[in-house]
């Protein structure tokens, strides 16, 4: 988990608005806020991609970037919690599926074999 604090300059709040419709278009953001015209942004992202991307529209200062706060991570670790739990449930109803539905028989066919005293072949 990777944290970054930026230094934002916003005119309005549809400025902020539309850096925040920016931001959150990034795959893997976890959380975001702008408090203060300093945005910040956790989450397992690039923040280099992040910061050149408000840089095009806005003036943009980077404050920190580094670890998110352990906080955050037990929120995470509760998450993955979650997930394991989610995976059992998966896992058994699979099995459960197996058990009912047994695997398909195949049936195995010699291939025809030519036949000297066939007159028709």
């Amino acid at each position: 988990m990777k944290q970054l604090v930026v230094k934002v300059e916003f005119h309005d709040d549809r400025e902020r608005s539309k850096a925040m419709q920016v931001v959150s278009g990034f795959g893997g953001i976890g959380s975001l806020s702008i408090e203060d015209n300093k945005l910040t942004v956790s989450g397992e992202f690039d923040p280099v991609k992040v910061v050149n991307k408000l840089r095009k529209s806005w003036r943009t200062d980077i404050v920190s970037v580094g670890a998110a706060k352990k906080d955050e991570g037990k929120k995470e670790e509760g998450k993955k919690e979650e997930g394991k739990k989610n995976e059992d449930q998966v896992a058994n109803l699979v099995k459960a599926y197996q058990a009912y539905h047994s695997a398909p028989v195949t049936y195995y066919y010699p291939p025809p074999e030519e036949n000297p005293s066939c007159v028709i072949c």
